[in-house]
């Protein structure tokens, strides 16, 4: 009895078909081995049958004639609306031939209740005068301008030093340094290292105690406490621009040449980024409301489709900041499993967002035409400044660009 939304099909390879395939197996696997009287990979077929049996042909030419047999099964049954990636084995394997068991997940029967008419409000965006103050002063702060100082130093400084670390009066590994750099108050030392330095001057040598946290990642330092002694080379404070032209010219955004405008131009970015995390929250509550009135279960395929796809854009996030994905589990000391499991809850949201979307496309019967995915194109290679021919190869036609001005005007239904 086969599951709900699940469907399997068999395929079976054998005959003639069959026989090029043990053919091109024993070719490969002869090249392997060398047997008496013979050159390697040059021994008969039948000296290799008599060596290592048919037994030994049979795995390869299976493994070998899976890419034939999965495209066969999805070139016959392309009219199944599968939702997930097919699972394939092999299940049957004998001297006649080979059988895979292909399981396909199929897309569930979607009930929709209610998709118009919900009652989540949209706050009016505001920005504070205090807002854009903090902004400006950050943005100040990008380009201070680091000046030596014979005064002692304060946090914010940036202090120039030699470090070495003794654990039980002894010298331990990654305990010494000459002429590190540190943001006191940065944060990004042991807890307690950076306020050790705050009063010193240039020139000035300290020697102090630090007690690693229990959670440090060296078995050898956690938890425990060590002597460090420092000598400070220079201290450095932060000389914030002023508001001239100097420095307007060196922010090069375009028609900021004073402090008004500028201080519009970051009233309005404040702006957009509130709008888009409003928008954002406000997406959120109608698709959490909606996915309430409808009735559908989920695939677990579908789930375990939607987890793998971010666990690839997680990796990819990591990656741009140099760190590999096996990496990150060794410094978490977590496993694919631990993340898998944590994001399961999104992936399944996410999944039902898609189902209900594609819901409302079918039950108010969008359509979306080329000349609307020409214009997607344009949009989306203005905003990442890309050719549109890249754009298009990298969505993979015109097909998925159409899907998603589809799944665009659903949103503004549910929106309605």
């Amino acid at each position: 009895m086969e599951k709900k939304n699940i469907k399997e099909i068999t395929i079976r390879i054998e005959g003639e078909e069959w026989e090029k395939a043990l053919d091109k197996a024993f070719q490969k696997e002869n090249e392997k081995v060398t047997l008496d009287g013979f050159r390697q990979g040059k021994a008969p077929k039948e000296v290799f049958l008599k060596k290592y049996g048919i037994g030994a042909l049979l795995m390869p030419a299976a493994e070998a004639k899976f890419e034939d047999a999965y495209t066969k099964m999805i070139t016959d049954n392309q009219d199944l609306p599968v939702v997930a990636r097919p699972k394939g084995d092999i299940v049957k394997l004998e001297e006649s031939g080979v059988e895979y068991l292909f399981t396909l997940t199929l897309k569930p029967e979607v009930k929709v209740k209610k998709y118009k008419g919900f009652n989540v409000e949209k706050p009016e965006v505001k920005v504070t005068k205090e807002e854009v103050k903090t902004e400006l002063d950050n943005l100040k702060k990008q380009y201070s301008e680091l000046v030596v100082k014979e005064t002692a130093a304060e946090m914010g400084d940036v202090v120039v030093f030699d470090f070495e670390g003794f654990l039980d009066d002894k010298p331990f590994e990654g305990g010494k340094a000459e002429n590190h750099t540190l943001e006191l108050g940065s944060k990004t030392f042991i807890p307690g290292f950076e306020e050790e330095l705050v009063g010193l001057k240039t020139g000035d040598e300290k020697s102090f105690e630090i007690k690693f946290p229990a959670d440090y990642p060296s078995d050898m330092l956690k938890g425990k406490t060590t002597t460090f002694k420092v000598k400070v080379n220079e201290v450095k404070s932060k000389k914030e621009p002023e508001l001239n032209e100097e420095f307007f010219k060196d922010l090069a955004m375009e028609g900021i040449d004073s402090e008004e405008s500028l201080l519009n131009q970051l009233e309005e970015n404040i702006k957009v980024k509130k709008e888009n995390e409003l928008e954002n929250e406000y997406m959120t509550k109608i698709f959490d409301a909606a996915i309430l009135e409808m009735e559908v279960e989920v695939p677990e395929g579908m789930i375990t489709d939607e987890t793998d796809r971010m666990i690839d854009t997680y990796a990819q996030q990591l990656q741009m900041q140099g760190i590999k994905l096996e990496d990150y589990y060794k410094m978490t000391n977590t496993k694919e499993e631990d993340i898998k499991k944590m994001m399961l809850p999104e992936a399944e949201k996410r999944v039902k967002t898609r189902l209900l979307l594609e819901e409302i496309v079918n039950l108010e019967k969008l359509e979306s035409t080329d000349k609307e995915a020409q214009e997607l194109l344009e949009e989306l290679s203005v905003k990442y400044n890309t050719d549109k021919a890249e754009i298009e190869k990298m969505y993979g036609g015109l097909e998925p660009l159409k899907y998603e001005i589809k799944m665009r005007k659903a949103i503004d239904i549910l929106k309605s």
